[in-house]
C-alpha cells in the first residue's frame, strides 16, 4: 500500500496554514482537479480525492491537532482504522463556494446537484474508552470487544417496510428529498431549499412498516469486534474504525467507532513520552561493594550490574528498553534512578558495626569539583 503524502503538502501550504489559506488553497485545487472539469482523467480524479480528505483533516480544529501530534495514524491513516477525512464533497463544495457563488451549480450548491435528490446519510458515531497497560502499549495488540450498535434490519433489508417491499415515492417532494420555497423581495425571487418534512430528507416513505424493527430500519445489535492498537499510543489519542457505528434509520452509511485509549497505571515503571523511569532503592552495602541487580523493563526482567561507590541520585540508561514511537522507527529508553535506601530501624549488632565505620576516612563525604545535581544529570538524558 502506497504511503499517504503529507496533508499539508497535498495542499500546497506551511503547517502554520490559517483557516482562510486552506480555503483557498483548497478552492483552487478543487476547480482545477473536479472530475467535471475531468471527465475520464482517473489521476484527477484520484488527485480530487487526496485534496477533498487533505482539507477534511486539516479544516477539522481537533482532527488537525491529532494530525499534527501523530501524524496519519491519529486520524486513522494507518493500521486498520479508518478516521480519513469524513468528508461530503457537496457540503465541501457549499460551505467554500456558497449557495450562491458563480461556482454553486457546477460543485452542486443551490439547484444544481445538491437538490438532484436526498442526500446521503452517515448514522451517528459511537465512542468507547479502551484501557491499556503498559505493556500492550509497548508492543500493540489486537483486542476483542463487544459494541451494542445499531444495524441494518435482516427482515426488511433496511428500509422499514414490511418483508423489504419497495418504498413509496413521497408525495410531498416527489422523491427530491428537498423542496423549494420561492420569497419575493425587492432584489427580486430568493429560492431556498430545506429537507422534506414529510420524508425528513429521504425522498421516499414506508406504507406499511416492519414489523420486527418498526419502521426503523434498523435493530440494536451486539457486535464483536476485533480492534488493532498500534504501538506507541498514548493517554487521550482517539483512533477510530470506519463504518462500525450505528447505521441511519432506512438506508445510508455506517458512523464510525471512535476508541479513546486509557492507559492503566504500571505498579513499578512510570511513564515519560517514549521513555520508561524505574526507582532502584538500594542498601548502602550493595552501592559501596556493587552487585548484580534484576530489575523489571516493559519487555520483561532483565540483570544490571551496579558499580562499587555507585552514588544515590545516579542515573542509567537501558538504550532502547523505552516505548516506541507512534508513525516513526524510532524506541524510547529506560532510565534507571538509582536511591539510597536508609534504614530506620537496626539491631544493636547493626548499631555496633556502623559506629566502628563512622569515623573511618573512607565513609567521610569529600566534594569533588567534577561531582553534577541531580538537576544537571537528568538535562543529560531528557535533552
Amino acid at each position: 500500500m502506497a504511503q499517504k503524502k503529507d496533508y499539508y503538502e497535498v495542499l500546497g501550504v506551511a503547517k502554520n496554514a490559517s483557516e482562510d489559506d486552506l480555503k483557498k488553497a483548497y478552492r483552487k485545487l478543487a476547480i482545477q482537479y473536479h472530475p467535471d472539469k475531468n471527465p475520464g482523467d482517473k489521476a484527477a480524479e484520484e488527485k480530487f480525492k487526496e485534496i477533498a480528505e487533505a482539507y477534511g483533516i486539516l479544516s477539522d480544529a481537533e482532527k488537525r491537532q491529532r494530525y499534527d501530534q501523530f501524524g496519519h495514524q491519529g486520524v486513522g491513516g494507518a493500521g486498520g482504522f479508518g478516521g480519513g477525512a469524513g468528508v461530503n464533497m457537496e457540503d465541501i463544495f457549499g460551505s467554500v463556494f456558497g449557495d450562491d457563488s458563480p461556482f454553486s451549480s457546477f460543485f452542486g450548491g443551490g439547484g444544481g446537484r445538491r437538490s438532484s435528490g436526498p442526500s446521503v446519510r452517515k448514522g451517528s458515531d459511537l465512542r468507547i474508552k479502551l484501557k491499556l497497560d503498559l505493556e500492550e502499549i509497548a508492543n500493540g495488540v489486537e483486542k476483542k470487544i463487544k459494541v451494542k450498535r445499531y444495524v441494518s434490519c435482516n427482515t426488511c433489508s433496511g428500509n422499514g417496510s414490511k418483508h423489504g417491499t419497495s418504498l413509496k415515492t413521497c408525495a410531498t417532494c416527489n422523491g427530491q428529498g428537498q423542496v423549494r420555497k420561492v420569497v419575493n423581495t425587492m432584489l427580486g425571487q430568493m429560492v431556498s431549499t430545506s429537507p422534506c418534512p414529510t420524508c425528513q430528507g429521504e425522498g421516499k416513505v414506508v406504507t406499511e412498516r416492519c414489523d420486527v424493527c418498526f419502521g426503523e430500519g434498523r435493530q440494536l445489535n451486539e457486535d464483536l469486534l476485533s480492534i488493532k492498537i498500534p504501538a506507541g499510543v498514548a493517554e487521550g489519542m482517539q483512533l477510530s474504525m470506519t463504518g462500525k457505528g450505528n447505521v441511519p434509520t432506512r438506508g445510508g452509511i455506517a458512523g464510525d467507532l471512535l476508541i479513546v485509549i486509557e492507559e492503566e497505571e504500571h505498579p513499578e515503571l512510570k511513564r515519560d513520552g517514549s521513555n520508561i523511569i524505574y526507582e532502584l532503592r538500594m542498601n548502602f552495602a550493595d552501592a559501596a561493594l556493587g552487585k548484580d541487580v534484576e530489575i523489571p523493563t516493559v519487555g520483561g526482567k532483565v540483570k544490571i550490574n551496579i558499580k562499587a561507590g555507585t552514588q544515590s541520585g545516579e542515573i542509567l540508561r537501558l538504550k532502547g528498553k523505552g516505548l516506541k514511537e507512534l508513525n516513526s522507527y524510532g524506541v524510547g529508553d529506560q532510565l534507571v534512578h538509582l536511591s539510597l535506601f536508609t534504614p530506620t530501624s537496626i539491631t544493636s549488632e547493626e548499631r555496633a558495626i556502623l559506629e566502628k565505620l563512622r569515623n573511618s576516612p573512607n565513609f567521610q563525604p569529600k566534594a569533588d569539583k567534577n561531582d553534577r545535581s541531580i538537576f544537571d544529570k537528568m538535562k543529560d538524558f531528557f535533552h
